[in-house]
């Protein structure tokens, strides 16, 4: 469980790098009016491809560190919903990165759809920021710093 938790942690580095990238170069040529090259598929791609990976790792971690345990030893899910970091490790961090993980995939899908750069650029910014608030809003940022 430690080495899932590990990989997890380190892994977040790289999933909040590779997105925070990927966004503000959608954001940057959406604006300017840029063409949609190869990198630009590349970035996106790379940042579902991590972002994906880091799910799993995180559905992983969920079930080995036996949550379900510990809803049962604090008297179920009302006392869990009291509990600050019992709710955020156990029902926000995890239903968050999901929704995350979901506009990803939803950006990526629709600016593949379009024909032009600007739409493509349009879907993955929209998409991609909204991912980013998210993420950046469920980070365990006192776990991150320690």
């Amino acid at each position: 469980m430690e080495t899932v938790q590990f990989i997890h942690s380190y892994w977040a580095y790289l999933v909040l790098l590779v997105l925070v990238v990927a966004t503000f170069n959608a954001l940057f040529k959406f604006f300017s009016n840029k063409p949609f090259d190869a990198i630009d598929f590349r970035m996106s791609l790379f940042a579902l491809i991590t972002m994906h990976i880091q799910l799993l790792i995180g559905i992983i971690l969920f079930f080995t560190k036996d949550y379900f345990g510990t809803i049962e030893e604090v008297g179920g899910m009302g006392e869990v919903m009291k509990n600050d970091v019992l709710r955020s490790n156990i029902i926000e961090h995890p239903l968050t990165m999901m929704i995350a993980v979901v506009l990803v995939t939803v950006g990526y899908s629709k600016h593949k759809k379009k024909l032009v750069s600007k739409p493509k650029f349009k879907m993955l910014a929209i998409f991609y920021t909204l991912a980013l608030i998210l993420v950046l809003a469920k980070i365990p940022w006192n776990l991150w710093f320690d």
